[in-house]
């Protein structure tokens, strides 16, 4: 089988969500940055390599050098923030994260409803098309965001009907490449970047039974071996922790499975809320409510910051797309809500998004932790 993930890694898709799927936001730049943790940011970072041009399947990504400031940056925070909790940090994480590849070739995804169904039965190719502006809410890989410093990934796994091998795959609306392929990429990057930690959060599962999970389970076991991290409180993980025990993957798993494998972590440790309003101002409000609801239960916390269409939106922009016809329009108010926000106990955590490679968005989020920093010095 070819290697989608090399092939697709730079393709020029657009948008996301159909029907009840949840979709994000490109970023752009705009705000103001705190000159002094910017610096400090920049400056503990620069030791990160910076190999040229990312290229991908024959073709040379936009995202230039100085995206790889960014692949060793948990390694290089300040030493002061090595033991606070994970739960404590600013994490930046992709939405569908394996969608930069969607294959127009596949069949409808067993979630999507019979009106899609139908859909694509009627139009065909021109159908999964179409689909397709509204279901690819990511351009690079698995090892670009990586290397972008992309550190949790929102999976969502399905088996194809009538497939006889049992196979598991990515998917949004459409199939997308086989899970080992995408777990083996990210495990090639951790094991060069030793330091570095990364969330598996398979948070849907369409048509996958028993079997199914036992087969996920073992594909995990063997692509990752002693780098996963057994379940213990959350509040407990720190990067020193993990450093000295040498784990680089916690993987979270919304599915009862999870209470009888040690390195499954219970799904309710990764809570998601999800907005599904079209609406930046009804997004944001939501967003700082669930943010303040999150104060003090111990756990990790995901952000979304990403809008859903209605059905009527995506009929009016069926031909254009996710990006043209909602999410550039929604650019400034969502820059400005991350830049204001504080990691912490009663801040945010890990903050998702579309096409993370667009503007500042994972800068952005990396350059709050040092913020917190500043507030501690100050405070002395």
């Amino acid at each position: 089988m070819k290697n989608v993930f090399s092939i697709y890694a730079c393709t020029p898709f657009r948008g996301c969500g159909v029907n009840s799927l949840a979709l994000g936001s490109r970023w752009c730049v705009c705000g103001e940055w705190s000159e002094r943790s910017t610096e400090k940011a920049h400056s503990t970072l620069a030791q990160a390599p910076e190999s040229g041009d990312i290229v991908c399947g024959g073709m040379a990504s936009s995202h230039g050098k100085n995206e790889h400031r960014f692949a060793d940056w948990m390694a290089n925070l300040p030493e002061s923030m090595h033991s606070i909790p994970l739960t404590n940090l600013a994490i930046p994480g992709s939405h569908d994260s394996f969608s930069f590849y969607i294959d127009e070739s596949s069949p409808v995804g067993p979630e999507q409803t019979d009106a899609v169904q139908n859909f694509v039965s009627v139009f065909g190719t021109v159908a999964k098309k179409l689909m397709r502006k509204w279901l690819a809410t990511q351009t690079m890989n698995f090892s670009t965001q990586l290397e972008a410093g992309v550190r949790f990934f929102d999976l969502r796994i399905s088996t194809k009907p009538r497939d006889p091998d049992n196979e598991l795959f990515f998917a949004h609306g459409l199939f997308s490449a086989t899970v080992r392929e995408g777990l083996e990429q990210i495990s090639s990057f951790l094991s060069a970047h030793a330091r570095e930690v990364v969330f598996l959060d398979f948070n849907h599962f369409y048509g996958v039974q028993n079997l199914h999970h036992e087969k996920l389970v073992s594909m995990l076991r063997d692509v990752f071996g002693e780098k996963l991290a057994p379940v213990v409180f959350a509040q407990e993980v720190s990067l020193q922790y993990l450093w000295e025990k040498e784990y680089q993957v916690l993987v979270f798993y919304h599915s009862p499975m999870a209470l009888e494998v040690p390195f499954l972590w219970p799904g309710q440790m990764m809570p998601a809320p999800w907005a599904n309003t079209t609406d930046p101002e009804k997004l944001i409000q939501f967003l700082q409510a669930s943010v303040a609801d999150r104060r003090r239960k111990g756990t990790f916390f995901v952000s979304q910051v990403v809008l859903t269409p209605k059905a009527s939106t995506v009929m009016k922009g069926v031909a254009s797309g996710l990006r043209e016809t909602i999410t550039e329009r929604a650019l400034p108010s969502m820059m400005l809500w991350i830049r204001a926000q504080r990691p912490g106990e009663s801040g945010i955590n890990i903050i998702t998004a579309d096409f993370v490679e667009l503007g500042d968005f994972i800068s952005a989020v990396i350059t709050l932790n040092y913020h917190m920093d500043d507030e501690e010095e100050n405070a002395t």
